[in-house]
């Protein structure tokens, strides 16, 4: 029988045969020296921030310590000169509610307010000695030291209270 001029001939067929044989073969072999495509024990963890330690207990310092009282002792002289003053300041700013600005009433209440304005500052350099020696320890990559924290945040708190108590007592007067 006579080959079409388009069949291929038959030894040209075993070169792909061989290789389909191959290609197969190669499906079945063992593939245990070839990494898995399944993910990793590691692939299957959330993106979640892992728990922060707990922190480390902070050591005593008592140089801090009595820095601190010293410090303390002065901001409670400040508060209570302030509040006696303030005192002083309200009465005054009261009785110059009805009087007119620049009368000796009202003068009398702007000289109180700007006598506390001045015992107010004197409460401040006793928070900004408190703030020095928390930026010192943080410069120094210390942990906050809670007695700090503490005396910091009754500073900060006493000295908004005083600046609002002032604003409210200047508030009542007529302006000038």
């Amino acid at each position: 029988m006579p080959r079409s001029p388009r069949a291929p001939s038959p030894l040209a067929t075993v070169p792909l045969i061989g290789a389909a044989l191959l290609s197969l073969a190669g499906c079945s072999a063992d593939m245990s020296g070839y990494p898995s495509l399944a993910p990793r024990p590691v692939e299957k963890l959330g993106f979640e921030e892992p728990a922060a330690p707990p922190p480390a207990p902070v050591a005593p310092d008592p140089a801090l310590d009595a820095r601190l009282a010293t410090i303390a002792t002065a901001r409670s002289a400040a508060a209570r000169d302030f509040d006696a003053a303030a005192e002083r300041a309200a009465t005054r700013a009261s009785a110059a509610r009805g009087a007119a600005a620049g009368s000796e009433r009202w003068l009398d209440a702007q000289t109180a307010i700007a006598e506390l304005d001045s015992l107010r500052s004197a409460h401040a350099d006793s928070l900004n000695q408190l703030e020095e020696l928390a930026a010192a320890r943080a410069q120094a990559l210390q942990p906050d030291y809670p007695a700090l924290e503490q005396a910091l945040d009754a500073a900060r708190a006493a000295a908004a209270a005083q600046t609002q108590r002032i604003d409210t007592l200047a508030a009542s007067l007529p302006s000038g």
